[in-house]
């Protein structure tokens, strides 16, 4: 319980550091918000061209565009949170005082970052999805059941994106400069999450390994429940598709970080 309270307060702390930026989120908000609309007259004259294409209609096509920048900050589907930080005190060396806090060094950045998700979402996210409902036919439930499932899949969403940029992070123990790395994590997920085109109209094999893959799970998923292309067993099935991947990645990621100890302790002695 005391664990607990602890990484809560580890995730307050991290909610509250970037509700002081209040320039920069504002300043979010505008980018997020045209680059909507430049997604969104994008796909309107795509579709106008395939009216199905995907499986989706032209206002479950535009939902896809305002969820997806609802989401891009808060599923830092663009890098960003932590991993600057993380690469600066591994560089630095300060990651060993890290280790010494009574706290778990995984569950203590995951901790923060779901405070950083959290400010985003309500910061960054609502605002252009509304401003996206305003303007376009959107394909929004009513059910607040469906909401529900949705936020619950974003969560879900959050920490699978935490667990794959964590273990890109964890590469900077090897490498004297992980900015590579953190770059090739960025572009994996801007492609893989649907951030620029639903997963569902990438054809044949390859449209189906992307959406295998954990990316998937950050944006595709939590938007097919948002807009109803999931519905009954199909929900349960997609929420359990993101934390079979985030217990996946968390495990890989504590074993990665378990190596990465053992090699911070036999340099430092």
């Amino acid at each position: 319980m005391h664990l607990c309270r602890l990484y809560f307060a580890v995730a307050a702390s991290g909610f509250r550091r970037y509700a002081t930026y209040r320039v920069a989120t504002a300043a979010g908000v505008f980018t997020n918000t045209v680059f909507g609309f430049i997604l969104a007259y994008t796909f309107i004259a795509l579709w106008h061209e395939r009216p199905q294409l995907g499986g989706y209609d032209q206002a479950q096509a535009l939902t896809f565009v305002w969820t997806g920048q609802a989401l891009l900050a808060t599923a830092a589907l663009m890098g960003g949170g932590f991993q600057e930080e993380f690469h600066e005190r591994v560089r630095t060396g300060d990651v060993a005082i890290d280790l010494y806090r009574p706290l778990d060094l995984q569950l203590w950045w995951l901790a923060s970052d779901l405070g950083r998700a959290g400010f985003h979402l309500l910061g960054r996210g609502i605002a252009p999805l509304v401003a996206g409902a305003l303007v376009f036919d959107l394909a929004l439930p009513r059910s607040p059941l469906v909401w529900l499932l949705f936020l619950v899949s974003v969560l879900l969403g959050v920490v699978v994106s935490f667990a794959v940029r964590y273990l890109f992070a964890l590469s900077g123990f090897w490498l004297l400069d992980s900015t590579g790395a953190i770059a090739l994590s960025t572009l994996l997920s801007v492609f893989f999450s649907g951030m620029l085109m639903p997963l569902n109209v990438f054809p044949g094999g390859f449209g189906e390994l992307a959406r295998t893959l954990p990316w998937a799970a950050m944006l595709q998923v939590p938007a097919d429940v948002l807009l109803g292309a999931r519905q009954g067993a199909q929900v349960a099935t997609g929420l359990g598709f993101q934390a079979c991947w985030a217990l996946v990645l968390l495990g890989a990621g504590r074993l990665l970080q378990a190596v990465a100890t053992r090699k911070v302790v036999v340099q430092g002695g």
